[in-house]
């Protein structure tokens, strides 16, 4: 990749990669969709790098995100993910990821599932600000606000308007690399 990546990204080689190749592309796979959900509301009060290097940590601790199992952890699970040196061993950030499972397990039902749910808040499509610079980019929208609510009401934890926005860049709702970034790529770019 040429050109100046976005200035977040740094050159840890696991951020460069993370920038590269993942963040802010269009995501509508369920289980990435659970996986980055819990991710940001682990990163919450830390650096996300910190969470980036623990992630597969998090999948093996967390049976590679499988909703429905998480969804069945028992207070035994929570005890066990507590002694896990390679998480976050935040005992109401690991009680919401199971909460979020549940909650998920629910939106399937009702709405057909997480992506069917969050990509009707940009209409399917990614949304495109075209930023010129770092200190464009907000760390929460209107549209993070509402989305925000929305999980909330639907019984998710840690999904407050920052994390909710940082998840929007992270699964491609947004796109949020600066216009410089070689990663950007409009929607109908063809790129």
């Amino acid at each position: 990749m040429t050109g100046k990546r976005c200035a977040w990204c740094g050159d840890d080689p696991l951020y460069v990669k993370y920038h590269d190749e993942e963040w802010g592309r269009p995501c509508h796979d369920e289980r990435m969709l659970f996986e980055l959900l819990i991710l940001e509301g682990a990163q919450a009060g830390l650096s996300w790098i910190t969470v980036l290097r623990k992630r597969d940590n998090y999948r093996k601790a967390f049976d590679n995100f499988d909703v429905e199992k998480i969804a069945r952890y028992t207070e035994r699970d929570v005890e066990r993910l507590m002694g896990d040196p390679g998480i976050v061993r935040n005992r109401l950030k690991i009680n919401a990821a199971i909460t979020n499972a549940r909650a998920c397990l629910t939106l399937k039902e009702t709405c057909g599932g997480l992506a069917a749910h969050l990509w009707g808040f940009v209409d399917g499509q990614p949304l495109q600000p075209g930023w010129r610079s770092m200190a464009e980019v907000p760390a929460r929208t209107a549209l993070s606000d509402a989305l925000s609510k929305d999980l909330k009401q639907r019984g998710f934890k840690f999904v407050g308007s920052t994390i909710c926005y940082a998840y929007m860049q992270a699964v491609g709702l947004t796109n949020d690399h600066l216009r410089t970034c070689p990663a950007y790529q409009p929607a109908g770019s063809g790129a």
